[in-house]
């Protein structure tokens, strides 16, 4: 997991939070999925800062324990990241995060960490 206050740099590869990815500078930000904000809560207090940590950590022990692939679709809104898809085994790891109640569907799903 990338530290708090990290800065993104040409030879920083790490896990920011369960959404979002550097790897050697590249900002990837994962497609179809969203998950609890870790910095800063958006809407669920500290609940959701806690889930957001719970779900970076998942992604981060999915990623290191398993054999994965990465696919681009181009720039996200922000004009800052590229948007991407990791897969596990075919599975895309956003699924494997919303089947276990650490994400949902991005941009439809209910932000239930809001609650």
């Amino acid at each position: 997991m990338c530290r708090k206050g990290e800065k993104n740099t040409p030879t920083k590869t790490c896990v920011v939070d369960g959404d979002t990815l550097w790897i050697q500078g590249t900002d990837y930000r994962m497609n179809g999925y969203d998950t609890p904000e870790t910095q800063t809560d958006i809407c669920g207090g500290a609940a959701e800062v806690a889930l957001g940590r719970k779900a970076g950590a998942r992604f981060l022990q999915l990623l290191n324990s398993n054999a994965w692939t990465i696919e681009t679709f181009g720039i996200d809104g922000t004009g800052r990241r590229v948007l991407a898809t990791i897969r596990i085994g075919g599975q895309d790891v956003g699924d494997i995060l919303i089947a276990e109640h650490l994400a949902r569907q991005w941009p439809d799903g209910e932000e239930f960490w809001c609650s």
